[in-house]
């Protein structure tokens, strides 16, 4: 019988390797993608739905609105460090600023919010500083020092 099994070979002797390899990272930035800005864009995701998924459309009104296009803002930040994240390396902070501010916005746009509704937007607050924190920080540290 005859052996019809193709040998593999290291696709590192391929000629379009190198071109490959440039391109792959001049796409990511230089950045690891996947880890970061993945769970900001779902944390917008949820941060823009939250008022649907906790009911609370009715009651808080404006609170509705204010998450919804905060959510918007992060998913769209989001976007933004994954598509061009060298244009967006100044932004990087933005993501913890939008953070603390939905840590307070219950007491701020709300009026006399519920548990469920702060408790809420203290969790999407603190992930949105803590993702923020490490996405400025992988930005930081990936961008050549000056």
């Amino acid at each position: 019988m005859a052996n019809v099994s193709h040998p593999r070979s290291d696709i590192t002797t391929h000629p379009d390797a190198s071109e490959m390899r440039e391109r792959y990272d001049r796409v990511l930035g230089g950045r690891d993608v996947a880890l970061v800005d993945g769970p900001v864009f779902l944390l917008g995701l949820y941060c823009a739905a939250s008022p649907w998924i906790l009911h609370y459309t009715t009651s808080q009104p404006a609170l509705g609105t204010h998450n919804l296009i905060m959510g918007i803002a992060i998913g769209l930040l989001a976007l933004g460090f994954t598509m061009a994240p060298e244009r967006m390396y100044g932004l990087s902070w933005a993501i913890c600023a939008m953070g603390a501010w939905m840590i307070i916005s219950p007491w701020v746009v709300g009026t006399s919010p519920d548990t469920g509704v702060v408790v809420n937007s203290i969790i999407i607050g603190a992930l949105a500083v803590v993702l923020g924190a490490l996405c400025a920080v992988a930005t930081t540290r990936r961008s050549p020092r000056a």
